[in-house]
């Protein structure tokens, strides 16, 4: 049956792809982001916003999203980031001018 892990891209111009064994990651950046796939591991993305780690080591697949998901983590001004789907982000009040 195996293990899975949702996660969820949010912002503008924000995006993913898969390139054989490479997740290519579009995050804000002046590069895209590379990441390979390790063996035993299958990612699959959907509407470029939405990944799915799949794998049958527990440990390894938490491992995965966790690594993806340190690319870019929620911020708590306008909440962009890759976020695992369910994770709750602490927004906050942005300056205001007196």
């Amino acid at each position: 049956d195996g293990y899975s892990k949702d996660l969820e891209i949010q912002g503008v111009g924000f995006k993913a792809n898969l390139k054989g064994k490479q997740l290519d990651l579009a995050l804000g950046y002046s590069h895209p982001i590379l990441m390979d796939i390790p063996e035993g591991i299958k990612v699959t993305v959907t509407d470029q916003t939405k990944l799915k780690v799949e794998g049958a080591d527990k440990q390894l697949v938490g491992a995965v999203a966790h690594e993806i998901r340190g690319y870019y983590p929620p911020e708590p001004y306008k909440g962009k980031g890759v976020r695992i789907v369910g994770e709750r982000v602490r927004r906050k009040e942005g300056k205001t001018v007196a």
